[in-house]
């Protein structure tokens, strides 16, 4: 692991973040905003030479602490790594779990590994993560997790059915936490963004320019309406007026209708 430092003036101590899959897109986006907000930072994800060049930017513009600890979570023992540095910190405020990746195609032609790969990643690791960190949260009785899930844990989806399966599991994972942690004093949210400008589409083999542009948002955008409904103290994060209007819609409709026009959908765009 590898750590930048920084002594602040500041009296007191500061709050500390703990950001997985924080190398791009929405993690990255989180850190940025963390840091603005003088949080003391723990950023996680694979690829190292991009977490340090994101960690000397924040330690530069905004003042704060980073550490850097790359970790493959899909890998049993680099999991086990952030999990112990959950589990022995109590100085960690808020956790959130943002790492995660889609396969799309047909569950009869993708390769049934990275299948795998994709459960262990969206579903094992945040559920250990998670574990991890509560311990010291509900002992001092406070801190926040916010988990990262989307708009396609909504409903069935058709040619990404084991991405929209593991958000699924998300939201009802968080939801279920949140009334275990009543009264607690720890704060837990479930994010559940829909289309986002990020290296998600290309990672996963998406035309993202089939996709409507009225459909997007920026990843800051995200981020700030996920910050700002932690604050409000709200389980659910639909972040943009579009999304809050497709989630009413969805949950409204019959599953066999839903699922044919999921379907329907991932065609007409590619998916």
């Amino acid at each position: 692991m590898a750590e930048y430092a920084f002594s602040s003036s500041s009296p007191g101590p500061r709050r500390r973040a703990v950001v997985t899959g924080a190398s791009a897109g929405i993690g990255e986006a989180f850190a940025e905003r963390l840091a603005r907000d003088q949080y003391d930072l723990i950023l996680v994800a694979r690829t190292r030479d991009r977490l340090e060049t994101l960690a000397k930017r924040l330690v530069e513009s905004r003042g704060i602490g980073v550490e850097v600890l790359p970790a493959d979570l899909c890998q049993a023992a680099d999991l086990r790594v952030v999990e112990e540095k959950l589990a022995s910190d109590p100085t960690i405020d808020l956790l959130v779990n943002n790492a995660g990746f889609g396969n799309f195609g047909s569950v009869a032609e993708l390769d049934v590994d990275r299948l795998e790969a994709e459960i262990r990643l969206n579903v094992l690791a945040l559920v250990r993560l998670t574990s991890a960190a509560l311990g010291p949260m509900v002992s001092r009785g406070r801190g926040a997790i916010i988990n990262v899930s989307s708009m396609a844990g909504l409903q069935p989806t058709p040619f990404n059915a084991t991405y929209g399966a593991t958000k699924a599991f998300v939201n009802s994972f968080t939801e279920a936490l949140y009334e275990e942690l009543r009264g607690s004093g720890v704060r837990v949210q479930v994010l559940q963004p829909g289309f986002t400008h990020t290296e998600f589409q290309d990672r996963a083999g998406i035309d993202a320019s089939k996709i409507p542009a009225v459909a997007w948002m920026e990843a800051g955008e995200v981020v700030d309406a996920s910050l700002a409904a932690l604050r409000r103290g709200d389980l659910i994060c639909v972040p943009g007026g579009m999304n809050k209007a497709i989630a009413v819609v969805s949950g409204a409709m019959p599953r066999a209708v839903i699922r044919r026009i999921s379907g329907a959908a991932a065609k007409r765009f590619g998916l």
